[in-house]
């Protein structure tokens, strides 16, 4: 692999802005960067100007069903390649492949399929989003608050329907979502957090009491905020209200501007700070497409105007691509680094990977985007290889 050096007007890195800025990218990983007068172009080595451009670390979606007309349900190698390849031109370098509510056997396999791609994906120079685990989003979730989950496979919380889960993701499971307020849900949570698991509170009609008990088991995350979640009134402040007030919950926040009305957006980056956010896409596999009928898991879904909508007229994920949730809330008044890091740093902390992910620093991977003064992503390096 070349070495290459980027020169660009500006790079956010965890320690701030370094202007006038340099990155030397050498074997997929940044070697180096800071200011572009103390680092010094190797021998050989290709240097990029982009002085009008912006550098940040690669997008990471820990939330996210499908992209370029293919859904992860599929489960195949080809559907995650051209999910994997049409996100990163997005700017989203890693990701969560997310699961939707289906029956044990096709979950399994789906599952299983994943996992067999994320153990070869590297074996393939395309520039691509790498697939860094499996976000389970159901079974174990409520009726009640189910959105588009087929209620048909729903299940009550079982450490031995998750052990099954697990054993098909071979190592790969990140991420599950749960509604806590179920019969069988502390005794899950807890095994899943045993295993290492982050718990993510969602599609649940909790109280307040019911989630903080969650969290005093491990829950430490939120799934897509205000969606799939047990209104929030003054004298019932439910699930909301925890999230809202807890700062060991970390919230997924769907910043389209469908999901989640502005002001609602408002008061969860006021409450939760820049380090309690986690952006997320929730894409479907009409992700990168235009409007028409798409699957997620095995039920279709039409889309107009880019909003997805099941047969009952249910919103049933999105078309958002990150770029456009950084520029979305970037208009609300929340200054670029902040948000930015609600894309990179925030999701990698939950995933216990900031130091290899989410950051431009030396001995982290080579996931960088740069962006122009509209925050329109020109360029993304995925592991140091050049997208297209």
């Amino acid at each position: 692999m070349t070495t290459t050096l980027l020169h660009i007007a500006k790079a956010l890195t965890p320690k701030g802005e370094i202007p006038d800025a340099a990155i030397l990218i050498r074997d997929g990983e940044i070697e180096t960067v800071g200011p572009r007068s103390d680092v010094t172009l190797p021998g050989g080595a290709e240097e990029i100007l982009a002085i009008d451009s912006i550098a940040v670390p690669g997008f990471i979606d820990v939330h996210i069903h499908g992209a370029g007309g293919r859904d992860v349900m599929e489960g195949s190698g080809e559907a995650l390649s051209a999910i994997t390849k049409k996100v990163a031109k997005f700017g989203t370098t890693s990701l969560l492949a997310t699961t939707v509510t289906a029956g044990a056997d096709d979950t399994c396999r789906a599952v299983a399929g994943v996992s067999k791609y994320i153990t070869t994906q590297h074996e393939t120079s395309e520039p691509r989003a790498e697939i860094l685990g499996i976000h389970f989003e159901g079974p174990f979730l409520s009726k009640e608050r189910r959105g588009a989950q087929p209620a048909q496979f729903l299940q009550l919380p079982s450490a031995e329907y998750l052990e099954r889960l697990l054993r098909a993701a071979s190592g790969n499971a990140r991420i599950l979502t749960i509604a806590p307020e179920l019969f069988g849900a502390m005794p899950c949570i807890d095994a899943a957090r045993s295993l290492g698991m982050v718990v993510s509170i969602g599609h649940t009609d909790a109280t307040y009491e019911q989630a903080r008990v969650a969290v005093a088991h491990g829950a430490h995350h939120a799934t897509h905020v205000y969606n799939g979640m047990r209104p929030f009134t003054h004298r019932d402040p439910g699930v909301i209200g925890a999230v809202l007030t807890t700062p060991e919950l970390t919230a997924e926040l769907i910043a389209d501007g469908v999901h989640v009305d502005e002001v609602a957006m408002k008061v969860l980056l006021q409450a939760k700070g820049a380090g309690g956010i986690v952006l997320i896409s929730d894409g479907i596999s009409a992700t990168g497409m235009p409007d028409g009928s798409y699957m997620l898991g095995d039920q279709e879904v039409a889309v107009s105007g880019g909003i997805c909508r099941t047969a009952d007229g249910k919103l049933a994920g999105s078309t958002l691509t990150l770029d456009r949730s950084l520029r979305n809330v970037v208009r609300l008044g929340v200054p670029l680094a902040d948000t930015v890091r609600m894309l990179t740093l925030n999701p990698a902390t939950v995933l216990g990977i900031e130091f290899k992910k989410g950051v431009l620093r030396t001995g982290a991977d080579a996931d960088i985007v740069l962006l122009n003064d509209a925050l329109e992503v020109t360029q993304v390096w995925a592991r140091g290889i050049p997208v297209a």
